[in-house]
């Protein structure tokens, strides 16, 4: 037996697997089966894997998290706040499990979505050129742990030239202590459509669980997504987060993430430009205290030639918090006249809080236009005496700088009840700074 197949957290989880493992399509029980053999095969990343060198997520074998085996039963009104007002769809989960008693379902606009299970006899053939062959699970044991675990999820499929004008809403939320959920999501965007998602993922309470989610996402030629993606989870939580988008002819994917939650935060954000023409804007917002700690890497791949990305990642980090960036773009030799940019920015509040970013540029390829670049410091002494001489509280600059800062990647937001709800977050924060 493997050392991760070993320890407590894993016996827990594997425990549970069997009970889903009959009532799936035999092409999905068998990747299923192969998820599992991998879990058996990998071991949980640590300190000397160069991928994790900076999170230490040790602590999180420490306590043995089992799968929801019961759910609470909650009302509309238990999670009303947590709506968007301008979502006309909306999925919910809470714990890892479909609350379909929570959730809405606009058919006027076209889209196909659900729960996994509730659309696999329809559309099997939609679904499973797509779920599990945009995020590899081979070489990735939180991958393959969500992947063993599959049976709810959200499917979305955007027809052909159907514009979806109000976002759609991924809620989900965790209310339990000591409990493991493998959050998936499936967003399959055909030619010529547009769409915005937001995934959002909510602390019914501040306990320790762990959220261990995994979207795909295939952008058709000529296709718009918005993924708008929230990390609101418990102080004491561990979310561990996949994502992949895969770019076709023309395509257009906006990525935004913001991470507010979690004691313990990983996104790995993967965008191909798999064919010519494609489009990527990728936005980052991290805004933790005390002893949280939030680590992204992302990796955008420019394939094809005429591809165009952009990526700003932005941290801000009070206490003795800590922030990791790791992000490379890679131009493949025949990605010609490719055009990228990537720029990290950071600041520290206090003289505890630390980061660690790590922009990266690999090109094989000789007609390209591509830059990078990381700056990481402390608010600026003068413009804090600007602001002073105009009659400001030293206390009221640096909240107003701070929330500036921030506020850059909210405003990208394209859904305006969420922007506005994340800019008084912002406020928020600077206003209980420990700086």
């Amino acid at each position: 037996m493997s050392e991760v197949a070993s320890n407590h957290y894993l016996e827990g989880l594997l425990k549970t697997y069997s009970q889903h493992s009959s009532d799936v399509t035999p092409w999905l029980s068998q990747m299923r089966n192969e998820a599992v053999d991998r879990v058996g095969e990998l071991k949980i990343p640590t300190k000397r894997d160069e991928e994790w060198r900076f999170t230490d997520i040790s602590s999180l074998t420490d306590i043995p998290f089992q799968t929801a085996q019961t759910i609470p039963q909650l009302q509309p009104a238990d999670i009303k706040h947590h709506y968007i007002q301008e979502a006309a769809t909306r999925l919910v989960f809470v714990d890892g499990h479909y609350a379909s008693a929570l959730s809405t379902i606009n058919n006027d606009s076209g889209i196909i979505a659900g729960n996994l299970s509730m659309l696999l006899p329809s559309y099997s053939a939609k679904i499973a050129p797509h779920l599990g062959q945009h995020v590899s699970y081979g070489d990735n044991i939180f991958a393959a742990l969500n992947t063993a675990f599959l049976h709810d999820g959200v499917v979305i499929i955007v027809p052909q030239n159907i514009s979806v004008s109000s976002p759609i809403q991924l809620l989900f939320i965790a209310t339990q202590k000591e409990v493991t959920s493998h959050p998936r999501c499936l967003i399959i965007a055909e030619p010529g459509s547009n769409v915005t998602v937001v995934e959002d993922y909510i602390a019914g309470q501040e306990v320790a669980y762990v959220t261990n989610a995994v979207t795909e996402i295939s952008v058709a030629d000529n296709a718009h997504v918005n993924h708008i993606r929230l990390q609101r989870d418990s102080n004491q939580a561990f979310h561990i987060a996949n994502c992949t988008a895969t770019l076709a002819h023309a395509s257009n994917f906006q990525s935004i993430n913001v991470a507010l939650g979690a004691r313990i935060s990983r996104l790995n954000l993967n965008v191909q430009l798999a064919s010519e023409g494609a489009e990527c804007a990728v936005n980052g917002l991290a805004l933790i205290k005390k002893r949280q700690l939030a680590d992204t890497h992302t990796f955008i791949d420019h394939i094809k030639p005429h591809g165009t990305s952009r990526q700003l990642h932005k941290c801000i980090v009070d206490g003795a918090a800590h922030a990791v960036f790791n992000g490379k773009i890679m131009v493949q030799p025949n990605a010609q006249q490719t055009d990228s940019s990537q720029t990290s920015r950071n600041l520290l509040l206090t003289g505890q809080a630390q980061v660690n970013t790590k922009p990266q540029l690999e090109i094989f390829a000789d007609d390209v236009k591509c830059a990078h670049g990381a700056t990481v410091g402390q608010l600026d002494p003068e413009e804090i005496f600007y602001l002073k001489s105009r009659g400001l509280s030293e206390q009221a600059a640096r909240n107003l700088l701070t929330y500036a800062f921030g506020a850059e990647i909210i405003e990208r937001i394209p859904v305006i009840s969420l922007k506005n709800q994340l800019e008084q977050a912002v406020l928020e924060y600077t206003q209980s700074t420990e700086s």
